[in-house]
């Protein structure tokens, strides 16, 4: 049977990874808002943020500093091409009535990630986050789905309640956004996965175990003849 991602677990397990790395996950938010309008150092920790969620992806905790790390800033270059090809791909989709767009959006989710994580190059990852997701794009539509409706029911049941209901809002708010991260993480290990079959040479479905091969008996020697008695 191929593995396809699940809907369901994607998101429980993301609900764990959140609740785990909470704490680290939003003091790097708030460093992150906080020097965001610096220019140039935005860029490394732009690249920081989604190295937060390779780490989370091999169920590593996440360290809020390393968004600062001097090696964010030495593929900068790289970066700014990775996101001028992704935004003109997403652009020209744009002309196919919108659709098309939503499809390579999703489609390229991973791309970044694969370029960090991978060292391969801006259209090389473009090309692999495409084929990693093949047949499988509505499910990460479906896993986003799920989880903004969820978030939505709650918040508007909780914002019912009176006075305090805004409070209860904001932290669902917050809970959201760490689990949406962790999320993005969950389904980023599973295509990572997916990758490494195709940039070895294998195909991305290649998810069964090969069957042993079946050992032939050997032939048994022919007995040998007694030597007759005289």
């Amino acid at each position: 049977m191929e593995n396809k991602l699940n809907i369901t677990e994607t998101i429980i397990e993301a609900g764990k990874i959140g609740v785990k790395n909470i704490l680290h996950l939003l003091i790097a938010v708030i460093l992150y808002v906080l020097t965001v309008w610096i220019p140039y150092l935005n860029v490394g920790t732009t690249i920081g943020m989604y190295k937060l969620i390779v780490l989370l992806s091999k169920g590593q905790m996440a360290d809020p500093l390393s968004i600062f790390d001097k090696e964010n800033f030495e593929k900068i270059g790289d970066f700014f091409l990775f996101q001028g090809l992704k935004t003109i791909g997403i652009s020209a989709a744009m002309v196919f009535m919108f659709v098309p767009a939503v499809i390579m959006s999703i489609a390229w989710q991973f791309a970044i990630y694969l370029f960090i994580e991978k060292g391969t190059s801006p259209l090389k990852s473009l090309s692999l986050s495409y084929d990693a997701t093949y047949g499988e794009k509505w499910r990460i539509f479906g896993v986003l789905a799920v989880f903004g409706i969820l978030v939505s029911i709650l918040s508007t049941i909780f914002a019912l309640i009176r006075k305090v209901g805004f409070v209860f809002v904001a932290i669902i708010f917050i809970l959201a956004c760490v689990v949406y991260v962790a999320i993005i993480a969950v389904m980023y290990r599973h295509f990572a996965e997916k990758a490494d079959l195709i940039l070895a040479g294998k195909p991305a479905c290649c998810c069964k175990a090969e069957a042993p091969a079946v050992e032939e008996p050997a032939a048994e020697a022919p007995a040998a003849e007694e030597p007759k008695a005289e």
